[in-house]
């Protein structure tokens, strides 16, 4: 296999291929915003669901408190779905350009890394979804009653439901990405398995901090993120010592053979 490509093309060539990359990344965009516009109904209906479940048999009520809130949380569902879509466009495009740059063996570092970021990311976002949203919409529910003779019942927005549900999704799914941001400065040489584990203590504070400043500030929804990313600093570390364990075989073989 070619360690590099042999290719060598001028600083223009490189530029026009960057242009032409980044035109089908935002007609990716637009054709998956389209297609998500015009099923937005549908994809509110889903992203309710977890509140339609919370508010149980006595039912609930979405509001919008502006004429053109309804009309925004469309345009909103359109753009977050489009991203959802169109990152597998995005990520080869980057990948196509980035990739002829590499070394043989930078390509293959990479590689894993590439596939475990959307795993990574999906596996944050249905902990959001399924776990996380129905137990913290459970918990601000129950403040629902008589108080000193007035009823008190929740009427969310519609804008503020959708805010509050890309929270949820945004901050499990990129934190959940922890574990890809370790292993690659681990592989760059930053830091060492030796130092994440000297960090640990300082780590479980800053989950802590991370979640409250990600999540509404309930408690619940806090350890629901704090206690899954400390889980994966654990396993990052674990997998670190795998492939230290796995590189000094490897320099031992070469070594041996030279």
């Amino acid at each position: 296999m070619m360690e590099i490509d042999d290719t060598k093309a001028p600083l223009l060539d490189h530029l026009i291929e960057l242009r032409g990359r980044l035109l089908k990344c935002v007609w990716a965009l637009l054709l998956t915003g389209a297609v998500c516009f015009y099923f937005s109904d549908k994809l509110f209906a889903v992203l309710v669901h977890p509140l339609k479940e919370a508010f149980g048999d006595a039912g609930g009520r979405l509001v919008y408190t502006k004429l053109y809130e309804a009309f925004f949380v469309q345009v909103k569902i359109a753009i977050f779905g489009a991203f959802f879509l169109s990152f597998p466009i995005i990520a080869n495009q980057l990948w196509a350009f980035v990739a002829p740059g590499l070394y043989a063996k930078e390509k293959k570092a990479l590689l894993p890394f590439l596939i475990m970021t959307p795993v990574l990311f999906v596996m944050g976002a249905s902990l959001a979804y399924f776990v996380v949203m129905p137990t913290a919409f459970h918990f601000f529910l129950e403040f629902q009653g008589n108080s000193s003779g007035l009823s008190v019942e929740a009427l969310p927005s519609a804008g503020d439901y959708l805010t509050l549900v890309m929270q949820f999704i945004l901050a499990f799914g990129i934190s959940f990405l922890m574990p890809v941001l370790l292993m690659l400065l681990n592989r760059a040489g930053f830091v060492t398995r030796a130092q994440l584990i000297g960090l640990r203590r300082y780590m479980i504070v800053a989950a802590f901090i991370l979640a409250a400043v990600l999540t509404p500030p309930d408690v619940v929804s806090q350890l629901m993120l704090a206690i899954p990313l400390l889980l994966l600093y654990e396993i990052t570390i674990v997998a670190i010592w795998f492939t230290d364990r796995r590189k000094a075989r490897d320099e031992a073989t070469e070594s041996a053979s030279a």
